[in-house]
Formats: structure tokens, sequence, C-alpha cells
């Protein structure tokens, strides 16, 4: 290899997440006490768990911080050497990440725990979405091809190729489905950072396979976390919001879309995917007979959160958090080892 691809295939990306890491940390001294003093603080529901009612006026919005650093270090590195399919992960990280913000703000500005309405949220999610599926589609490395885990198993040319008018619903499900899921984890101090630090990990060895930039970005969105991590663990100093948590969701959705790997998102995101479920169980069981529950409380992680406090437990997020981390981590390693060996 040459000195000038060792630099923009090794070295470049190697301090990307060190990069991004470093810019978080540096910003949140400043701005935390900035949020304060703005009085963006956390708007907590009335019917979540009333251990949560102390987190009310907590800083939010601090997704903002790993926005700027992930934009920040994916476009130097695409300066020094350009990587198209990181411009289309950032495009709906950015954009979702806007609308959590225009969400975040509304909630602060009217004092309740909704701001954009799911109308309008919706809406603006399903416009990014189709630009984005357009993209990739025409000009992206996968662009309607979707692998198969286990394809290997039954031949070499085993995978999903759709034509546009299929590719794009497809993509719509995929991105808003997991969108949600996302959304719903941002529910305890430090859980949807954690799981996703684990997710992106993932995506960024699996863009060494597929696309060195969904790697770039990856690792990009791995640094910040970790920063940001910081101050987000229990008890945090600051959440994300929906600026975060949205911005995050698009994140985990565009690196599967544009490297293909649509599919593996049930497995490596499980936990996003519980948390959707759960809701969906709990609000048709509830409508169906009338006011009964599956669970003590959705999305999954307040059922657990609400059986622990009932045993006498007093700190009880961290341990949470620990477990979804743990499991991630198995599935994800499950996952690559599935891509590696076993996916055409």
């Amino acid at each position: 290899m040459t000195e000038s691809s060792i630099l923009n295939s090794i070295i470049i990306p190697a301090l990307v997440p060190v990069a991004a890491f470093f810019l978080v940390v540096l910003m949140a001294p400043r701005f935390i006490p900035m949020l304060r003093r703005m009085k963006f603080g956390q708007e907590v529901r009335d019917d979540g768990p009333e251990a949560h009612l102390k987190k009310q006026g907590t800083p939010t919005m601090g997704g903002i911080m790993f926005l700027i650093s992930v934009t920040v270090t994916v476009l130097i590195k695409n300066a020094f050497a350009p990587e198209p399919e990181s411009l289309m992960v950032l495009f709906l990280v950015l954009g979702f990440g806007l609308v959590g913000a225009l969400d975040d703000w509304l909630k602060i500005k009217k004092h309740q725990s909704e701001g954009l309405n799911p109308r309008q949220k919706l809406l603006l999610q399903l416009a990014l979405t189709v630009i984005f599926a357009l993209w990739v589609y025409y000009h992206g490395v996968f662009g309607g091809r979707i692998l198969i885990p286990f394809g290997a198993l039954f031949g070499s040319g085993l995978k999903l190729e759709l034509p546009v008018w299929l590719y794009i619903p497809f993509v719509v499900f995929v991105v808003l489905g997991t969108d949600n899921g996302v959304n719903f984890t941002d529910g305890l101090d430090g859980l949807c950072s954690s799981v996703t630090v684990v997710t992106a990990i993932f995506f960024a060895a699996a863009g060494l396979i597929f696309s060195q930039g969904v790697t770039v970005v990856s690792l990009a969105v791995t640094g910040s976390l970790m920063g940001f991590l910081l101050f987000n663990v229990y008890p945090a100093k600051i959440f994300m919001g929906d600026t975060g948590s949205l911005a995050l969701g698009g994140f985990v959705s565009a690196a599967a879309v544009v490297s293909g790997l649509e599919l593996f998102i049930p497995i490596v995101g499980f936990i996003y995917m519980i948390e959707v479920i759960s809701v969906i169980i709990q609000v048709s069981y509830f409508k169906l007979t009338h006011g009964k529950r599956v669970f003590r409380m959705a999305p999954i992680h307040h059922h657990f959160e609400i059986i622990m406090g009932e045993k006498g437990e007093t700190v009880t997020e961290p341990r949470i958090v620990a477990a979804f981390t743990c499991t991630t981590a198995l599935l994800g390693f499950a996952a690559f080892v599935i891509l590696l060996f076993f996916t055409s």
C-alpha cells in the first residue's frame, strides 16, 4: 500500500472516533449550562414511572452535541477522501435530527410532553425517507439489492433485488419502523446511547466488507456517543431528546439500507424491535380488553423498571441498561458471524 492509501484507508478512519469523542467532551461543559440558562428542560410524562418525575427540568436536546460531532468528523473525512455512501447516511441522520429538534423545541415552548403531532412528524420523516431511498437506489452500491441472512446456505446468488416501485416502500417501512424503535428505547438514562454504540460498532465492522462510507459514519457515531455517555449515564446530566433519538434511528436504518443489511436489523437491533412490539401489544390488548394490560408499563424497559422497584431495588436503570446493552453486544456478534460466513 502507498502512503496515501494507508492515510486514507487506515489512519484517517482510525482518527474519526477519537476526534468525535473529544468534540462532544469539549462541547458538553459549555453546552449543558447553556441549555439550563435557556430553560431547555425535559418535560416528563405524567403517566410514566413515578421515579422519573425527579428528572423534570433536566436539560434536553443534547443530541445536538453528537449531531455536530458526527457532521464535522464525516465532512472532514470526506474532504480528504470522498465517501458518497457516508453522505447518504449523514443526510438521513441530519434530516431526522432536525425533525427531532423541532419536536423538542415545540415541547419546551408549549411546556408539554408532545411537540409535533404524529401526522406532522410522519409526513416530515416520510418525505426525507423517500428522498434518501431514491438516492440510494440510483447511486448507492446496494441500491435495490438486499442481502439475505444465511443466504449462502441456499446458493451464492440468493439475494433480493427489488424494482424501484417495491424498493421505496420497503425502505420506508424499514426506516420508519427502526426509527420508532430507537425513539422508544430512549426512556432510561444512557439506554439508547449504550445500545446504539454497540449497534454502530456492528455497522462499522460490516462497512469494512461492504461500504467504507458506512464505516466512517459508524465510527463517528461510536465516538460521539461514547463522549455523550459521560454525561448521559445514570443519573443523567443531559438527555438527547428526540433530536438525538430520531437522528440515531436515522443512522441505524440508513446504515443498514446503504449496506444492503436491512434484514439484519431484527438481529442486531433486537432491543429496538422488542421495544416497538411491546408498545403494539400493550396498546392492542388494552383496546381489545377495554383496559387490561400485558405489561406493567410499555415500552418494555419500564415494565422491568417497575417490577424491580416493587422488589425493593432502589437503583434499577443501570442494571436494565447493562442487560439490554449486553444483549445487543451478543446479538451484534452473532449477526456479524452470520454476515461473514453464511451470507451471500
